[in-house]
């Protein structure tokens, strides 16, 4: 019993803590660039998980570790960039949604890339969810797709997210995740700080809407991607991975919880599309 609640207790912490991260973004952006948010995300990430990521080289075969690097850049570096990218136009709420479709990227690049066998039903659940896809495009009666470009930068994102997934368990098998998360980060420290350089970040007059917004990106790497990272990989070894995966579901409804209290605009279509990418995501991991 006691395991259980905890089990449910990391369900939660973790579904509060990815959730949020699309309004952090948001705060984020209010005073910095979305490189400089995005750098900081990935820096502050890797400076918290350093004193893993010290051991964490030491274990993984030298044959291994330019894997963990690619790994690091398709799962966490260029998502991180992508993201910001699309929510300098798109609420924090719609990117939550949009997330969602990260498990179907799943199948679907298994199936192109690594020659990933798949049943009728998740082929289904790929269908269903990119279906739930075009009706969030869907406003007054007709398809609008003003904003299309925006939301490609999150459907990339998630596309290499899913590519990241199918990577891992080709190349880094048998490889713990809070291994390959700790090296991946601390091997960015030092591009992000060079980056932060070019960007300017360095330069600018220190304000108060600039320390804050620096503080939300710092926020955004330390919990959203460092304690989350250790988090997921505890709830991983307590409950096994198909317990882990429903953090899938949790994510998108904090997304938009934080949205509705941030005054964003939220419509039925986009409730709707949500329900039907969470069931495409359903399929999919049904039939696994």
């Amino acid at each position: 019993m006691r395991k259980l609640f905890f089990s449910w207790f990391l369900f939660i912490t973790l579904s509060f803590i990815w959730g949020s991260s699309f309004i952090l973004m948001k705060e984020g952006l209010k005073a910095l660039t979305p490189y400089q948010v995005a750098t900081l995300r990935i820096l502050s990430a890797g400076i918290i998980l350093a004193p893993f990521g010290i051991s964490s080289y030491k274990k993984i075969p030298k044959i291994k570790r330019w894997p963990v690097l690619i790994s690091g850049l398709l799962g966490s570096f260029f998502p991180a960039y992508l993201f910001c990218l699309a929510e300098t136009e798109l609420n924090s709420a719609l990117a939550g949604i949009l997330n969602a479709l990260t498990p179907l990227f799943t199948i679907a690049t298994g199936i192109m890339f690594f020659q990933q066998k798949t049943k009728i039903q998740q082929a289904a659940g790929v269908i269903v969810g990119f279906a739930g896809l075009l009706l969030l495009f869907y406003h007054n009666g007709a398809f609008s797709f003003t904003h299309l470009g925006y939301a490609a930068y999150i459907l990339l994102a998630t596309f290499l997210y899913g590519l990241n997934v199918n990577y891992v368990r080709k190349r880094l098998q048998g490889i713990g995740s809070l291994h390959i998360a700790s090296v991946a980060f601390g091997l960015l420290v030092i591009p992000c700080l060079i980056i932060l350089g070019f960007t300017g970040y360095f330069s600018q007059n220190f304000s108060i809407a600039f320390i804050q917004a620096s503080l939300f990106s710092a926020l955004l790497g330390i919990m959203g991607t460092a304690l989350a990272t250790i988090l997921f990989y505890v709830l991983l070894k307590e409950s096994g991975a198909l317990f882990a995966s429903m953090v899938t579901y949790g994510i998108p409804f904090v997304a938009v919880g934080w949205g509705l209290l941030a005054g964003e605009a939220f419509g039925w279509n986009q409730l709707v599309s949500l329900l039907i990418i969470l069931s495409g995501v359903y399929l999919t991991n049904k039939f696994k």
